[in-house]
Order: C-alpha cells, then structure tokens, then sequence
C-alpha cells in the first residue's frame, strides 16, 4: 500500500494534486530514506554477523593440499660381511648361537657363517604432494564460542535498536518539515489577507486623495504600508516554496513537486503521560545491552586463559618419495586426535585483562544510571513545552480575536475622523502580527507534541 502512495505521488507531479496526512507522510518516509537505509543494512549485517559467530558450535571441513619439488638425495652404502648364525633349541625353543669352539681370547667362533654382500640405499625427492580432508570439532574453549555467539546477538539488539532510533529521528524531522509546511502556508494566506486589506484601503485613500478629502501625505504612508505588505509576500512565497521542498525530500519526492497539499493542523491538545517512564526509548535499550555487551567481552577475556580442547580428524593421500627406484608413499589414511592448550604462567596478564573488562562494566552501568536520568530531565522538559504551548496556543487565539475586533473599531473610528491614520495601520499591523503568531503557536504545539512523543520512546 505504501508503495503504490508513492507510486501515485510521483505521477501526481503531472496530475491533479494529492492531499496528504500526517501518517501518510511518515510511511512515505520511512519507506525512502537514506539514512534509515543504512540502519536496516546495519541490522542485517548484524544478523548476519550472529548466524556465523553460532556456526563456530559446528565442526569445520576443509580440503588441504601441499606440493613439493627438489632435486635433493640421499645415498647410503651398507658393508657387506659374514655375519654369525643361530640354531633353535629344541628345549626352550629360542635361538641359541651356533658356536663352534671359542677361541684362547675368549672370541667364540661359530660352526657356520652366512654372508651378506655391501648393499647401496638411495632415497630421492622429486615431487610430492599431498591432499586430504580435515575435520574440527572445538571441545571446550573456556567459553569463547559461547561468549562471542551471545556478543553476536545482543550486537544484533543493539542494531535493531539503532534502526529503530533512527525510524524515530526520521518521522521528527519528517513532522517538523510537514508541520512547517503547513505554517508557511497559513502564513502566505495571512500575507494574502493583509495584502488584500491593505490594498483595498490603499484604493480607497488614492479615490479619497483625488477628491481633495485626503491629504498625499496619508496616501504616501499607506503606499509605503502596501509595499511593506508586498515584500511580505513575496517572503511568505518562497518560505512555501523552501518549506515544500524540504518536505519533498523527507519524503522522498522531487523537490521541484509542487502538485501537493496537506492536511491542516490536527487536534493540538492530544494525551500525555505524566509518569517519567522512558525504558521504550531506543536510547535506553542500547545503553542496557551495552551493559550486557561488557560482561559478556569480560567472560570472552577470561576465556583466552582457560584451557582449550580441540578434536581434530583428516583423511589424507600422499604420494612422493623415491626409496631405490620404487614409491616409498601411495597410499591414503586416516588420523585423529585431541589438541590441548593448558595457560600456565603469563606474569599476571589474564587477571590485569579480567579486571579491565570489568571496569569497563561499571563503567557502561554508571552511563546507563547518568543517561537515564538525563532521558527523563529531558522528558519533563518535553512535557513543560507541550504544556506551555498549549497555553500559547488558547492565548493567541484570544489575542486574535481581539486584533480582529480591534482592526474593525480602529477602521470604523478612523472611516468618521476620531483616529488617526497611524493609528489605523497601526491596528492593521497588530492583526497581521497577531495572527502570524497564532499560526507559530499552533506549529510549535504539535511539534511539541512530537518531541514529548520522541523522549518516550512512543514515536
């Protein structure tokens, strides 16, 4: 639904005019901006990021593979000679030396000997290679994977908040350009109308003055009066036309669109709560997970001095080497085994680490206590301006009220010669003042209203 609103408001550039709400605005914003892009994006990354840091619960497979080539070699020459022989005993069933006599120096000499010829070993590289599958399955890591998985996910939290903030920093800034723009309106229309009352009198002083019953001077006063009114405008003009192209780019239409209308302000006087309750704010939620992010790196820390067990498995062919013409290696097999790492003595640096991180702790608890009372000054300050606006609000519409009557009574005294014409445009300036500020007031309201909504988290 959203999208065909856009859709239409696009095309609208070339149409009839469309006019928008409040709510329609802030989905269409929502739906087109940049900034609030890039924090979904971060939120997926996010999300991405915790899915690979719980894949290190799983075993890790990967293919290995070495090549090697050299022309190096080995030789090695064995002596021949005779060597002496044993028979078995037929009692024991060993094998006793076959002793003929022993010699006057004690030298045995054997009945039989047998002959080995000098025999020449050679062993050559060349190329040899190796490929196979490896397996690993962490056991016990002091908690690493499980610190880092949970990391991962309140960093998750954290982004999805951020996103949410910055949905809530877009619809502000979307309400102020919207709201402004709905002044700026109003404010052309009060320019029009004084414009048109100035006018109007200044044709009458002209018709007065050709007749001899004004003087030129009255009409010099109130022809100075008609291009003070003009200038303003031409200022309310282009304030609508800045005011619309800030809203447009809010928004996510063109700036040069044109073809729009708003809504006009809403009800001002809307309901609050009283009660200093900030814990949906954003803000709140990321400063809380930021404790829990510490004390999760505190256990990460600690885990790097704590034993770390490892299973490891691999399947492997390996194929080289070169024993006297024949291949020493063609074969593949399989391996398997644990690793174990045990810290034992680092002069002190995983108890100094440990104790860091959980400074660092106290430290993201102390900011949550200080922010949070900062988030509620700043909600009963939000709740004191939408307080006073209001009361602004009732203010300046009596205030208008009375300039109007007070502009009729000015004319009708001045039309039968007890005021004076200072006094007149005088009036007529009270009115048009009066009234800007009435449109200023009920602007300022809502905005208020926003704000109140934002420091709560309700936005």
């Amino acid at each position: 639904m959203k999208r065909l609103i856009l859709l239409f408001l696009s095309i609208s550039t070339i149409a009839q005019a469309q006019k928008l709400t409040l709510e329609e605005c802030r989905e269409m914003a929502v739906d087109n901006n940049r900034t609030l892009r890039i924090a979904v994006e971060q939120t997926l990354a996010a999300r991405d990021q915790t899915k690979a840091y719980k894949a290190n619960y799983l075993p890790k497979f990967s293919a290995t593979g070495n090549y090697l080539y050299t022309n190096s070699s080995m030789t090695l020459t064995i002596p021949g000679g005779y060597l002496p022989t044993f028979v078995p005993n037929p009692t024991t069933g060993a094998l006793d030396p076959n002793i003929l006599m022993t010699a006057p120096d004690g030298t045995p000499v054997f009945k039989e000997y047998a002959y080995m010829p000098e025999t020449n070993l050679k062993l050559k590289t060349g190329s040899v290679y190796t490929a196979g599958l490896l397996a690993e399955q962490p056991i016990y890591l002091g908690g690493k994977v499980r610190s880092a998985a949970k990391m991962a996910t309140i960093g998750e939290k954290i982004a999805s908040l951020n996103q949410k903030k910055a949905e809530s920093d877009v619809i502000a800034a979307t309400d102020e350009a919207f709201f402004t723009c709905i002044k700026a309106e109003e404010l052309l229309k009060t320019a029009q109308m004084y414009n048109e009352v100035v006018a109007e009198f200044l044709r009458q002083m002209e018709n007065a003055t050709e007749i001899g019953m004004k003087d030129r001077n009255d009409l010099l006063k109130v022809q100075v009066r008609m291009n003070e009114a003009r200038l303003q405008l031409r200022q309310a003009e282009n304030g609508v036309r800045l005011a619309r192209m800030n809203l447009c780019y809010w928004i996510g239409l063109p700036l040069t669109t044109e073809s729009i209308e708003l809504a006009d302000f809403d009800d001002i006087s809307l309901p609050v709560d009283r009660s200093l309750d900030v814990t949906e704010r954003p803000e709140y939620g990321m400063l809380q997970e930021q404790v829990a992010l510490k004390q999760q790196n505190m256990r990460l820390t600690r885990s790097e001095f704590l034993p770390q067990i490892a299973a490891i498995a691999t399947y492997s062919y390996m194929h080289g080497l070169s024993f006297n013409g024949s291949r020493l290696f063609d074969d593949a097999s399989f391996a398997g085994g644990v690793t174990m790492s045990i810290p034992l003595f680092h002069w002190g640096e995983g108890r100094r680490k440990v104790s860091a991180a959980k400074r660092e702790i106290n430290i993201a608890q102390t900011q949550l206590e200080d922010l949070t009372q900062k988030m509620e000054l700043e909600l009963t300050q939000s709740l004191n301006n939408y307080d006073e606006a209001l009361l602004e609000v009732a203010l300046m519409e009596e205030s208008v009220a009375q300039a109007e009557e007070n502009m009729t009574v000015s004319r009708n005294q001045y039309e039968v010669g007890t005021e004076t014409l200072g006094d007149y445009l005088e009036a007529q300036t009270l009115w048009q003042k009066t009234r800007c500020d009435w449109i200023d007031a009920r602007a300022k309201a809502r905005l208020a209203y926003t704000n109140y909504l934002k420091a709560t988290g309700k936005l």
